[in-house]
């Protein structure tokens, strides 16, 4: 237990305080102590305490193996030695593939609070990203029967990816899992299907500037994040997007005052709720439903004209179709409203 806290003291560092008891920004490295392999579970130790105010520049790693990325072809010292570490000490894993950095506990969150998580910045931490699809996953399985990865070169000056001869794709970074504990009844959940506890939701809205929404099942909500991008299609449709490492800075703010049942979030220019399902249709309608009741709250509304609004104003995106729970997102713009 000694050498465990000794190891977390390392990994866990304040670098900044807007005063002396005031908010402060704590830096998370990625270690064999700090990461989730593959699920969200209410028995986890913390890796990290805060208090509601605080920020924290959470490190990522790529989800892979050095195995994979070397025989796909990238050179053995460009992969970060935080990888080989993970992968060479950490036993408990499952039943997901995504290494999470956390969990992060926040002082004074309680069940039935909201989690408010303010996504200040997200940067690349790697030049690479990859995309790979693998037969039994991805929606076009059954025409690729096969595996293969793709290593894409990616360029932090011009945000650009080098995706192949002619074909350059704008880089959009954001964190494909965000997420609190489940309910303790829910025992360890497996990281890839994404749930009332966001986790994988694989949202490309959900970038530098938005703000996230969790509802809190646990004392501390417990975060962990992980599964970074450096863009995405809707859809995600062979599994994967471009997937790298990234490091990002999130505020954490605990809302006694606001109450919510399901993962939202907003942009600077949009309302976005969210529906997941094993069922693209459930998921649609979860969506639909919850941008509806949505509006009817937050711009006092009638139920009808929320629901009417939604239909000549709302957008609806699927965000994934590969997670076993697909993903479904409505966008309403701000600008529309007047107050």
């Amino acid at each position: 237990m000694l050498a465990r806290l000794a190891a977390l003291a390392l990994c866990v560092l304040p670098f900044a305080a807007n005063a002396a008891d005031g908010p402060k920004t704590w830096e998370l490295q990625a270690t064999p102590q700090t990461v989730a392999w593959g699920n969200y579970d209410a028995a986890h130790t913390p890796a990290l305490r805060i208090r509601s105010g605080d920020s924290v520049t959470f490190h990522t790693l790529i989800t892979s193996t050095p195995t994979a990325l070397e025989k796909a072809g990238v050179a053995p010292a460009d992969i970060q030695q935080s990888l080989r570490d993970i992968v060479a000490n950490v036993t408990d894993k499952g039943p997901g593939g995504h290494i999470l950095t956390g969990p992060v506990y926040i002082e004074g969150a309680e069940p039935g609070d909201t989690l408010e998580i303010r996504i200040k910045t997200v940067d690349l931490e790697i030049p690479y990203a990859y995309n790979a699809f693998r037969y039994g996953a991805g929606y076009l399985t059954d025409e690729f029967p096969y595996a293969r990865m793709k290593i894409i070169p990616l360029d932090r000056k011009t945000m650009t990816a080098a995706f192949a001869p002619g074909v350059t794709i704008p880089l959009h970074p954001f964190f494909g899992s965000m997420g609190v504990a489940p309910p303790p009844a829910f025992g360890r959940y497996d990281s890839a299907p994404p749930t009332i506890i966001g986790g994988n939701m694989d949202n490309k809205d959900l970038v530098a500037g938005t703000t996230l929404f969790l509802p809190v099942f646990n004392k501390g909500a417990l975060f962990e994040i992980g599964d970074g991008h450096a863009g995405q299609g809707d859809g995600e449709v062979d599994i994967t997007a471009m997937e790298t490492s990234l490091v990002g800075t999130l505020e954490f703010i605990v809302r006694k005052d606001l109450k919510t049942d399901y993962p939202r979030a907003e942009t600077p220019t949009q309302f976005i709720t969210m529906g997941f399902d094993d069922d693209l249709a459930r998921a649609t309608h979860k969506a639909i439903l919850n941008m509806v009741e949505f509006i009817a709250a937050e711009k006092h509304l009638s139920r009808d004209d929320a629901y009417m609004l939604t239909s000549v104003a709302g957008d609806v995106h699927i965000t994934e179709v590969v997670d076993r729970n697909k993903g479904v997102h409505v966008l309403m713009p701000k600008t529309i409203f007047t107050k």
